[in-house]
């Protein structure tokens, strides 16, 4: 038997209507649909799904941010479209099986014994003998050998001889009941745990998406799922010490608040790490508090060790905040700014003024461990690997060959401890995005390189941080760089710093170099500093300061031919100034002033560089993490699907459906056996021979294969033995 690809033939209704249900239940258009499924599923693995779309603007701007929201690709697995497709590819496929299943049963034990013995001659695996057997005697063993061997006999006596029809492999048509049956229950059982069941309560029982703020407690009874709710998937985050019982369904446009029929006390999150700082547990222990009864179930999950209460499945999602507690303390970034701390809890603000302008501070996160690469770029080498004195071809051809988990880029993974992230806003919503570190960082393996104090900003979340690098001084501090800063926007400081270099670098024997000295000084001090004849940036109110002061002053007024060697001395004018500026600051603060070695010469340089960069920072202040008390959440994902159970049986039945079209033949035997001729010799005419008959035989298969052909052989020489 061979299975239809054509659909159901109705002879009632419109021609429309016959053609409509004939093209819903032909197999043409189960597979049409299961491709537009295969592509619309790597469409929702390749995008991020359900992400807000500020973050689809920023990835592909626009106007495809716009058509995804429009389509819906960006929640395809919840798209009106793919479930109408699912539904008609239930439809379509269960007709398929309806149609067909009846044929192959039917077929499963029809041997087809009324086959023609001139049809045997058709086949390509044939082969014909003569037996020493009556046609009787030779089909009954015949058959017997044929049943030891596995196969389904069928006898049939004919008037001109006996038919043995015999098959085997009839579990190969049952693949096909069983694949497409499969393709049904995983369908149905997607349908039963996806958002079908949360849609029709939407569009049935009044219920609407949440796009308000404030407490869970406070919102209506409209936005909320009953705890009976058959299906959901939903977020549930809970802190340490604290309980809850109404997860976070997210949904286009908004949230549904869904009620569980017990509520979760998280007693500890557990986290380890492996040496590297790199995470290698994350837990939870929980209490379930039962609504009903009052029972208090104690219960660890873990990931991929889920807890399970009435049905309901507790997964180890993530983890996040749960209010932790921080001091921070500002860093002055400009001259009219004055440091002072300030407590605030992750997740809360605080309002903060600088002069008339009036911002808000957002908490938005604490990590305890960070944990970054300091490898070098390039390789353990350390050098260029265009150097062909540090190329080290053993080195090259292992890092590409051998095992497949190899990599050319070397890591060093290094924990450089907490980090704070905070928001400042301003007056009209904008906001910047900061994220500081809390100890100095150790960033060159040279042992004169000084730590520094990473501070970054970025202006759009998909951006990554620019950040300014602090020297770290003796102190493990940044008080001698705001010192610096500090005295560097006093006229006065800088006038003093400027005297005491002339004096030191010339002597007091020749005053009249010493002028020209302090002169020229002053002035390179005073571009640095950003107070001097230097341009202002079109809109950015600041003057160029830095560095780039310096450079601009000499592209304006020095000949290009002289620019090197003027700036290699006014470089070394200006960083044998700036070590006097600071070591009048750290002698006016009470501190020893630093050493005339390689770690200070380290030191400035970086010194130099952070002062020249904090120009351009875009805040009025910094925030240092000064102290801090963690408070974790576990965030879960708590799920009832009732799908599971159907989706795990339709796997079952396509492993079993796969197999068996794939490595179950389907053959058919016949060997037909008539009575042999008489035949006529030099006496006359001898009578048929009793006991003898003619066979013919013939095999049939679905696959054509080398082991059909070997088959076909084996069967020859055991069922048409040795011939007279």
């Amino acid at each position: 038997m061979t299975v239809s690809t054509e659909g159901m033939k109705v002879n009632r209704g419109s021609r429309g209507l016959q053609a409509f249900v004939e093209l819903l239940s032909s197999m043409r258009f189960s597979i049409s649909l299961l491709t537009v499924i295969c592509i619309a599923s790597v469409i929702g693995t390749v995008l991020k799904q359900q992400e807000p779309l500020g973050n689809y603007v920023n990835q592909f701007g626009p106007f495809w941010a716009q058509v995804f929201s429009l389509v819906r690709l960006n929640t395809v697995y919840s798209a009106w479209w793919f479930l109408l497709i699912l539904a008609f590819l239930v439809v379509s496929t269960s007709l398929c099986i309806a149609r067909n299943t009846p044929k192959i049963l039917s077929d499963l034990n029809h041997l087809k014994e009324n086959v023609r013995e001139q049809s045997l001659k058709a086949f390509g695996h044939r082969a014909e003998s003569v037996l020493a057997e009556s046609p009787e005697a030779a089909a009954h063993r015949i058959g017997q050998t044929l049943v030891q061997s596995g196969w389904k006999v069928k006898l049939q006596q004919r008037q001109a001889g006996w038919m043995v029809a015999a098959k085997k492999g009839s579990a190969n048509k049952l693949g096909y009941i069983a694949a497409h049956s499969a393709i049904v229950l995983v369908c149905v059982g997607g349908l039963l745990d996806g958002d079908m069941m949360v849609r029709a309560q939407m569009w049935l029982g009044g219920k609407s998406t949440y796009t308000g703020g404030g407490l869970i407690s406070d919102v209506p009874a409209q936005y909320r799922l009953s705890d009976r709710n058959p299906t959901f998937r939903a977020n549930l985050l809970v802190a340490e010490g604290t309980q809850s019982s109404t997860a976070i369904l997210n949904q286009p446009g908004g949230v549904l608040l869904q009620e569980l029929p017990f509520s979760i006390e998280l007693k500890k999150f557990i986290v380890e790490y492996y040496s590297t700082g790199m995470p290698k547990l994350f837990a939870s222990d929980i209490i379930i508090h039962d609504k009903e009864t009052g029972d208090k179930v104690p219960a660890r999950v873990e990931v991929n060790h889920p807890a399970n209460y009435k049905g309901v499945e507790i997964y180890q999602s993530s983890f996040d905040d749960g209010g932790s507690s921080v001091t921070l303390k500002s860093v002055p970034m400009a001259a009219a700014a004055r440091p002072f701390e300030i407590q605030g809890t992750i997740g809360g603000t605080s309002s903060l003024t600088n002069g008339a302008e009036k911002l808000t501070l957002e908490y938005t996160a604490l990590r305890v461990i960070n944990v970054e690469n300091f490898a070098s770029s390039g390789g353990t080498g350390g050098g260029s690997g265009t150097d062909v004195r540090k190329v080290d071809l053993h080195q090259a051809i292992d890092s590409r060959l051998g095992s497949a988990n190899k990599t050319t880029t070397q890591k060093e993974l290094r924990n450089v401890g907490p980090s704070v992230s905070y928001k400042l806003r301003d007056a009209s919503g904008q906001a910047r995005e900061f994220n500081n570190y809390m100890l100095p960082v150790k960033m060159d393996a040279g042992i004169n390189s000084p730590a520094m104090f990473l501070m970054g900003v970025r202006e759009n979340p998909a951006d990554g941080f620019q950040y300014l690098r602090v020297p770290a001084d003796d102190e493990s501090s940044m008080d001698t760089f705001l010192r610096v800063r500090a005295a560097l926007a006093n006229p006065a400081q800088r006038e003093l710093a400027v005297k005491r270099y002339a004096r030191q670098a010339i002597g007091p024997d020749r005053p009249d170099l010493v002028r020209q000295l302090e002169a020229s000084t002053s002035r390179a001090l005073a571009l640095f500093a950003g107070e001097g004849d230097g341009v202002t940036p079109a809109g950015s109110g600041k003057p160029v300061a830095g560095l780039q002061a310096i450079s601009d002053f000499m592209e304006a007024n020095v000949p290009e031919a002289e620019r090197n060697r003027a700036g290699e001395v006014l470089i070394r004018i200006l960083n044998g100034v700036l070590f006097e500026l600071t070591q009048m600051t750290r002698a006016q603060a009470g501190l020893k002033p630093l050493g005339q070695d390689e770690k200070t010469q380290a030191f400035m340089s970086q010194m130099v560089l952070s002062l020249s960069d904090a120009h351009h920072y875009p805040a009025p202040m910094a925030f240092e993490l000064k102290d801090f008390t963690q408070v974790q959440a576990s965030v879960f994902q708590v799920t009832r699907t009732p799908g599971k159970t159907i989706v795990y049986l339709g796997c079952g039945f396509l492993i079993l459906g796969v197999f068996a079209m794939l490595y179950v033949r389907e053959r058919r035997v016949w060997v037909w056996l008539a009575p042999r001729a008489g035949h006529t010799d030099a006496g006359g005419s001898v009578p048929e021979s009793a006991g003898s008959s003619h066979a013919t035989m013939a095999l049939s298969a679905n696959r054509k294969t080398m082991d059909g052909d070997k088959e076909f052989e084996m069967l020859k020489t055991k069922l048409l033995q040795a011939p007279l």
